[in-house]
Order: C-alpha cells, then sequence, then structure tokens
C-alpha cells in the first residue's frame, strides 16, 4: 500500500473511534496515558513486564492515585482498556506509546536500556501503517538516533511504511488542577505524516496539541523545562545556605519576593531533588552537550549544589543533636517522609534516601514515617535493611532525639512532630507555629535553647 494511503487508512482508524492503541509502561506515565486513550474512545492495550500491575488492571483496579479505580473498571467492562505481558499482542495494534523509565547510571550517563528493549520488541511486531511515539524523557536526538535504527532493522521505513514521532511526558504526580488530560501535548515527528498522524491520536484525549519541527526540538523541550526548574531550585538553595550565615530567614525573602508581580518566580530550597525528571533530566542535557564538544557549566553547577544539599542537612542535624549536648552517632533519628514530594508514594531520587544513608553513615539508629509509605524496601536505599512506617501517632513525647522533616505531606501532625522529637529539623518550612526546639533549614537559628530531656 502507498504511504499515502497507509497515512489516510491510519487517520481513518483515529477518527472513526476504531484504531488499537497501545501504550508500553504502565507506569506514573503510561497508566494516565492508557486511561485518557480509553476515555477518547480507543481500543487501549497497556504493555508491562510487571504481571502485578497487569493483573490489577485486568481484576479492574488501579495503584496509581492519579488514576481512579472506578475509570479503570468502567473501561475494563466496555472493551476499552486490558493489559498483558505478551508483547506479540503488538501485531494487532496500530499506534504504540513508549512510556519506559529512562534512569541515570551510577557514572551520571543516560540508561536508555529500556528504550531499547521497548524499541526491539515493537521491531519484530512493526507492520506497516504502525504509528510508534517515544514519551520517555531522554536527550535530544534519541528518537532518530536510537529508536529510528532499530525499528528500520524491519526492513520498513519511516515516514514511508510506519510512522514515528517524539512527545514529551508532563506529568506532575498528585497535581489537583492539570493531568493527563488538560497539560499541552508537545509533538515532533520524523515527517509530515508522522507529526499529522500524533496530532491527529493525542487530539481526541489531550485538550490541546503543540506541534514543533522534529523530534529533537520536542526533546529539548522536556529537557529545557525540567532544566529550569533545576537551576532555579540549585539558585534558591545556594540562596539559603548563604541566608543561614547571615542570620537571614530565606523562606520569609522568597515569599516577600514573590509578591512583584512580574521578573519573580518563586521557587523554595529543600533537602535536595526527587522525582524522576528534574535530578535526572539536566544530566542528559549536559552528557549530549558534552558529546558535542560543549560543556555546560552552568546546568552541572545547579546539580552540583542540589546534590550536596542532604549533606547540608546532615550539618543541620549534628548541629541541633549538639544544642542539646547529644552526638550524631548513637542519636535516635527518624525522618518524616521519604517519597521525593508531598502526598504522593513515589520514591524515586527522594533526597530522603541519601539523608538515610548519610545518617547510617554516621552511627544513627534509624526510622521513618511517611503515611503514603509503608515500606521501604532495603533494594531502595543503600541502608542495606527493610524498613517500616512509625505512626507517629503512636509515639510517646520525646521518643526521638531528632526528627527531620523532608517531605511535607499533608497528613503529617506537625505539632505531634514537635512533641515525638527533642528537637526538629525542618527542610521544607512545614512547621507554620515552630516551638524553640525546631531549626528550620535556611533560617536563623531559635535563641532559646531547649531544656535537656
Amino acid at each position: 500500500m502507498p504511504k499515502h494511503q497507509l497515512a489516510e487508512a491510519l487517520l481513518d482508524k483515529i477518527r472513526t473511534r476504531t484504531v488499537r492503541s497501545g501504550v508500553i509502561g504502565l507506569g506514573y506515565v503510561g497508566l494516565p496515558l492508557a486511561v485518557e486513550f480509553a476515555r477518547a474512545g480507543y481500543a487501549t492495550t497497556g504493555f508491562d513486564l510487571d504481571a502485578t500491575k497487569v493483573q490489577t488492571i485486568e481484576d479492574g483496579r488501579s495503584y496509581i492515585d492519579d488514576v481512579s479505580t472506578a475509570d479503570v473498571a468502567d473501561f475494563r467492562k466496555r472493551g476499552l482498556l486490558r493489559a498483558t505481558t505478551d508483547f506479540d499482542v503488538l501485531r494487532d495494534i496500530d499506534t504504540v506509546n513508549i512510556c519506559v523509565p529512562t534512569p541515570l547510571r551510577k557514572t551520571k550517563d543516560p540508561d536508555l536500556s529500556y528504550i531499547v528493549s521497548a524499541a526491539e520488541e515493537i521491531a519484530l511486531r512493526l507492520h506497516p501503517g504502525m504509528l510508534i511515539i517515544l514519551e520517555s524523557t531522554t536527550y535530544p536526538g534519541t528518537t532518530d538516533e536510537l529508536v529510528l535504527p532499530i525499528l528500520e532493522r524491519s526492513g520498513l521505513k519511516a515516514g514511508k511504511d510506519f510512522f514515528l514521532a517524539f512527545s514529551p511526558e508532563r506529568i506532575d504526580p498528585s497535581n489537583p488542577t492539570f493531568g493527563t488530560h488538560n497539560v499541552p501535548k508537545v509533538v515532533g515527528g520524523m515527517t509530515d505524516a508522522c507529526s499529522s498522524l500524533a496530532r491527529e491520536l493525542y487530539g481526541a484525549a489531550i485538550a490541546q496539541v503543540v506541534m514543533v519541527s522534529s523530534p529533537r526540538v520536542a526533546e529539548m523541550v522536556k529537557l529545557l523545562e525540567n532544566t529550569f526548574r533545576a537551576v532555579n531550585i540549585g539558585l534558591v538553595n545556594e540562596l539559603a545556605l548563604m541566608c543561614d550565615r547571615m542570620g537571614i530567614d530565606v523562606w520569609e525573602v522568597v515569599k516577600a519576593a514573590a509578591t512583584k508581580p512580574f521578573g519573580f518566580m518563586p521557587f523554595y530550597p529543600g533537602p535536595g531533588l526527587g522525582g524522576h525528571c528534574i535530578p535526572v533530566d539536566p544530566f542528559y542535557l549536559s552528557w549530549k552537550a558534552r558529546q558535542s564538544g560543549f560543556e555546560a557549566r552552568f546546568i552541572e553547577l545547579a546539580g552540583a549544589v542540589n546534590g550536596a544539599m542532604p549533606h547540608y542537612v546532615v550539618s543541620l542535624v549534628s548541629d541541633a543533636l549538639n544544642s542539646i549536648r547529644l552526638p550524631l552517632r548513637g542519636s535516635k533519628i527518624l525522618v518524616a517522609g521519604v517519597a521525593y514530594k508531598r502526598d504522593v508514594d513515589d520514591i524515586r531520587e527522594s533526597p530522603a534516601l541519601d539523608l538515610l544513608t548519610l545518617l547510617q553513615e554516621r552511627g544513627a539508629e534509624l526510622s521513618y514515617s511517611d503515611p503514603h509509605v509503608r515500606m521501604l524496601p532495603a533494594r531502595h536505599w543503600q541502608g542495606g535493611v527493610d524498613m517500616k512506617h512509625v505512626d507517629l501517632a503512636t509515639v510517646p513525647s520525646g521518643t526521638y532525639d531528632c526528627i527531620v522533616v523532608v517531605t511535607d505531606h499533608s497528613k503529617f501532625d506537625y505539632a505531634a512532630i514537635q512533641r515525638s522529637g527533642k528537637v526538629v529539623v525542618d527542610t521544607r518550612n512545614a512547621i507554620k507555629e515552630p516551638g524553640p526546639n525546631v531549626v528550620r533549614l535556611g533560617a536563623p537559628r531559635v535563641a532559646t535553647t531547649p531544656a535537656l530531656v
């Protein structure tokens, strides 16, 4: 079939809602996208190697807070959503979105093994007229330098026999205002036909589609967005360190600066960066820049500042314990919040994991509390032990020598945190009425010395 006929045939399937869509990777990005495709009327199949996730969806239940079980059950009942571990089902799929993880290696180089595996699975079942869209965050050039050659091993050619595009995911877990449906979708295709088909596919499921000229532009868009945040967080983290030396409350400074109606956007300091995107994406960009002979010094400096924040928090903990004449070694320390951001259960790249490791190396006796993360398996941090969530409501006053607020969950009882810890280190300005036993990151120390307990 000529290429224009292949494109027209797929376009007709999309518009008549007879298209069979597939999503590889059913995590925080893939499952919400699959649900939106199902909501748009596409018969959607999710692919994942995790049999537990697949079975949960097949049973009509959700395992992600941003996706309701009611929606999953409804779309399963109507035959619009299914999940499988069998990649041979791709032979019957018209469109495939790749939503797999793209972590960093320990050397801070991109690990694209999940993308490569997904592309190879598709290549084995690639058929004329198929549309493939990569959504995983990666460096500019991944779509045409890595994914395209793998797919074309099949003998089919992009833009002629099949269609290929990149569209960066822009998920913000637990955001009550912006989700998959109403966050504009940036799309860049290998050819005009690739772009047009991708735009049509998303158009029924996403409120706004923004077209760019190529996959490389779309890839760079995502890296710019998250590097912008990482650099500005690095700036305010450095300002917090500066304010600490100068006896100025950085939180008061940012709050006042934010009253300016133009030319300023507030960012806030913290114990370090977390989540899959913001700690990772700038390194993807600087790595690719080095391949082109360019040194991204500004970006890497921000990364160094942010990466050092857990070490600074350890120094705050040590100082707070010294104020009540206790050493760090042997002290009972509880970390409040191990998820990377408030009110989510995602611990990927959480600064709490680095902080726990640093405190353990210094001989502290560790516990943690997080209403969203009931178990912290040993494999998720370098401490080598499994840990269980501690319910602070059941803890007597003064149980812990120090409590460190790392994640400002709305479910936390901050009054109970102050009661349970002899001293408290607040890295998020979460405690709105701090007592004399509270030390805040980036704020002057309270003059009153806590009584010895």
